[in-house]
């Protein structure tokens, strides 16, 4: 078989397995993550905020579009939304005037805390899926091939704020009888 025809064709296999299998777990996630976060009157790109702006402490509507993979218009309508609310705050920062940046309100950041508390990690058919291989293995699946393919779609700088993202969760909150509770007031003061 000639070589570009074999490239092409693999090509083809490999992008609809990839889209196949992200597709089919996106449904999952999407579901499971629908109903964790309906009690608290959200949708997923709100909770995607709240939760982004906490990770990163202030977060301009760009970095909330680039870091949620979603549209700027989407971002900037979802946190004005929010806003409306009293979830979250928007300012402007002394050392840069030119962007708007997004914060958790206090009440914003008790919701987010209480999604968190709330959370059921045996509802979420992803979870579920992966303690087979956990059980096996001793760990969680860890995804670098996954995360060096987004890495070269997104830039390296998206890897970083979401590993930084995991960081911040595991410093910030302790499990305690099966509870998450803050570590500290850091995680519970802007």
């Amino acid at each position: 078989m000639d070589e570009e025809q074999l490239s092409m064709k693999q090509s083809i296999m490999f992008s609809h397995k990839i889209a196949q299998l992200s597709k089919a777990l996106w449904k999952s996630i999407e579901k499971d993550w629908q109903t964790w976060i309906k009690p608290f009157d959200l949708n997923i790109n709100e909770h995607h905020i709240l939760w982004l702006v906490f990770n990163l402490e202030g977060a301009s509507i760009s970095d909330i579009a680039k870091f949620g993979v979603m549209h700027v218009s989407t971002a900037f309508n979802f946190s004005k939304k929010l806003e409306e609310r009293g979830l979250l705050s928007f300012s402007k920062r002394q050392t840069d005037k030119r962007n708007t940046y997004v914060y958790l309100t206090p009440k914003g950041e008790e919701l987010l805390l209480e999604t968190f508390e709330s959370y059921n990690p045996h509802t979420y058919g992803v979870y579920s899926g992966s303690l087979p291989i956990k059980d096996l293995y001793g760990k969680f699946p860890e995804f670098s091939e996954l995360m060096s393919i987004v890495k070269h779609i997104y830039g390296p700088e998206f890897i970083t704020i979401f590993e930084k993202s995991l960081t911040k969760f595991d410093e910030d909150f302790n499990e305690e009888n099966g509870k998450l509770t803050p570590n500290s007031k850091k995680a519970t003061s802007q």
